[in-house]
């Protein structure tokens, strides 16, 4: 016990006590160390909110990236079911003040403004089909807007910009959308094979890879869609022979794209008849690739049958 107070006794306020006690010096007269730089706290690079299907658009600036973008949530909205914005994500305001501009310009035929430099515009998003059949649920999409400028920066070996490195190097499922014009597709053909090669570069198989390539602005052919496919074919391999070789040898997709009748008047390109059919195409393609069924699944023999007596 007399070792347990002699351990526990307090404090004693002598004067070597208040030397110990003594408050720091906040003397002027000293000197800063200048050879020794601290540390800052490093701001974590993570993605937050990994739980989603992320949806990377590719291409040049003028590409077409946005109108896709634009028009495919519009029929995502306004034909397939509900398209909300996710609670709790990190969006920001511009994330929601874009799909607001979205949703009221579409129908009015203005075009989508170009993307903001050395930025990702990231739209968190979820989708509940209107397909009543229990193997069409609703998913989480996040689709990435990025800049088409950002995109040259990978010309001769030359690499992104943090922004979007962040969401290439992260382990999140990614669905790659790679866009290039009717009109320019001759010019980007070395381009896109050396974004593949950053692909696998990262580790992303392309065997196994979720892409698709799209020739966007197919209205500039004079028709709103194709003859045939060997005709989807034969421009691929004309205008980008490296890319169909790839997209050939990994079995990847291709499609063709038009948002519609476009005129430019007084120096603005402006929709004068929406044409959503390859919007509808595209965001079928991504559903399926997503979750394996089709936003028009008939549903299983029993969903049918009790769909027969409900109608």
């Amino acid at each position: 016990m007399d070792n347990f107070n002699e351990k526990f006794k307090p404090l004693s306020f002598d004067q070597e006590a208040e030397e110990m006690l003594k408050p720091l010096s906040f003397d002027n007269d000293q000197q800063i160390q200048e050879d020794f730089v601290p540390i800052s706290r490093t701001i974590s690079n993570d993605i937050k909110n990994k739980e989603s299907n992320f949806v990377f658009f590719f291409g040049t600036a003028d590409s077409g990236k946005s109108v896709i973008l634009s028009s495919m949530l519009y029929y995502l909205k306004s034909h397939a079911g509900v398209l909300r914005p996710k609670l709790g994500t990190p969006n920001s305001k511009e994330a929601n003040v874009l799909l607001s501009d979205f949703f009221e310009n579409i129908r009015q035929g203005i075009l989508p403004n170009r993307t903001s430099r050395d930025k990702v515009t990231r739209l968190d998003l979820v989708f509940e089909p209107n397909n009543k059949s229990k193997k069409v649920v609703p998913i989480d999409l996040t689709f990435l807007e990025t800049s088409g400028e950002n995109h040259n920066e990978i010309r001769r070996g030359g690499s992104y910009h943090s922004s979007i490195e962040s969401f290439l190097n992260a382990n999140v499922p990614l669905t790659f959308i790679i866009v290039t014009s009717y009109d320019s597709a001759h010019r980007e053909d070395s381009l896109i094979n050396e974004f593949l090669d950053e692909l696998e570069r990262k580790g992303k198989n392309l065997k196994s890879v979720n892409a698709v390539l799209v020739i966007s602005k197919w209205d500039k052919s004079g028709r709103m869609d194709v003859e045939s496919a060997e005709e989807l074919e034969g421009f691929i391999s004309d205008r980008l022979p490296m890319t169909a070789q790839r997209i050939n040898t990994y079995g990847l997709s291709k499609s063709y794209y038009t948002i519609g009748s476009v005129q430019n008047s007084v120096g603005q390109e402006r929709v004068n008849l929406l044409n959503l059919s390859t919007a509808e195409v595209l965001s079928k393609w991504l559903y399926r690739s997503i979750t394996g069924y089709g936003l028009d699944y008939e549903g299983t023999f029993w969903e049918r049958l009790k769909f027969s007596f409900s109608n």
